[in-house]
């Protein structure tokens, strides 16, 4: 599916910032001026047994402990998804995980957490598919794109803490 369709389709508007290929966090924040949106990391998941797969949004300043988020959410061990479960249910490469993903998910297969701290933000910067570009979107335009995909989020606090380590993937 055409992003850029579905955005003006839906009355979405959105700020374009194109760059380099990002990989994480870091490499994003180098690559696009400040925008005062939230700056957001995007892991997709998936159970122990590989059946249930998650979508979970947070700050990139905030290291997830996925055990935590797994008593959250009511999984068992969650664990990152392959890139192939990622082609097959967001239809994006690693490095270019993002909430607009969500556009190839008809079918509905993978579960979305978002951490209140981005749920609350005005504003978000997101991927549209691709690791070379990041959109500015307001909430309000957000949520919309999610009604039109039907995504329900289901909102989680992440903890704050410190990252030790890069994360693979950001917006």
């Amino acid at each position: 599916m055409d992003i850029y369709s579905t955005l003006g389709d839906n009355g979405i508007t959105y700020r374009r910032y194109d760059h380099d290929a990002v990989f994480t966090c870091e490499e994003a924040d180098r690559a696009v001026p400040p925008t005062g949106a939230a700056h957001t990391k995007n892991l997709f998941l998936r159970d122990k047994k590989g059946q249930r797969h998650f979508l979970l949004v947070t700050l990139c300043e905030k290291a997830v402990d996925l055990k935590r988020v797994a008593d959250q959410i009511g999984a068992d061990r969650l664990s990152f998804g392959s890139s192939e479960r990622l082609a097959k249910h967001l239809g994006v490469t690693p490095g270019a995980v993002t909430i607009l993903a969500l556009i190839n998910d008809p079918g509905h297969n993978v579960t979305l957490y978002v951490d209140d701290d981005v749920w609350n933000a005005d504003a978000v910067q997101a991927h549209p598919l691709v690791n070379t570009a990041t959109l500015v979107v307001s909430q309000p335009d957000l949520r919309r794109f999610l009604a039109a995909t039907g995504h329900d989020p289901h909102v989680i606090h992440v903890e704050h803490r410190p990252r030790l380590d890069p994360v693979i993937s950001a917006t």
